[in-house]
């Protein structure tokens, strides 16, 4: 494996990060891939008149960046996504920069699966949280197609 780790190098506390700004771009391919055209996030009139202020990206595709940190980083390339819990808990706008954090909090050898306490932060403002389970590569059991 080049990059990122097997289960047994894990260990409960290793964490990882990716940092992204959210820029107008992102939100309108955003809006492109998963169809999702509120106007709270595309249109500046509409969004003025909510309890934001102002337009707000998708909460998912700060989510989004939770995903990059498990298939990326930590563990990194072969794991697997199981499942994923989150609580969106402040508004992420174009131009902010989101840095999303996953983990490790309790490893299971024996299934090969890592639970991460997951968060997402515009500077010092929790953004996201939740937790994350995901499949993770053996050096017992090399992945499928190898």
């Amino acid at each position: 494996m080049s990059e990122g780790y097997f289960i047994e190098d894990l260990a409960e506390g290793m964490s990882a990060s990716f940092a992204k700004t959210i820029t107008e771009a992102d939100i309108t391919l955003f809006v492109g891939i998963s169809g999702d055209t509120n106007p709270l996030h595309i249109d500046e009139d509409y969004a003025k008149a909510t309890r934001f202020g102002s337009r707000i990206a998708h909460g998912m595709l700060s989510a989004g960046l939770i995903s990059a940190v498990l298939g990326t980083r930590l563990p990194g390339p072969g794991a697997i996504y199981m499942s994923q819990t989150m609580r969106f808990r402040a508004p992420v706008r174009p131009g902010d920069t989101v840095k999303a954090t996953a983990t490790v909090t309790v490893i299971d050898r024996a299934k090969k699966r890592v639970t991460l306490a997951c968060e997402a932060h515009v500077g010092a403002t929790l953004v996201l949280d939740g937790e994350a389970m995901v499949m993770v590569p053996s050096r017992a059991a090399p992945p499928a197609g190898s």
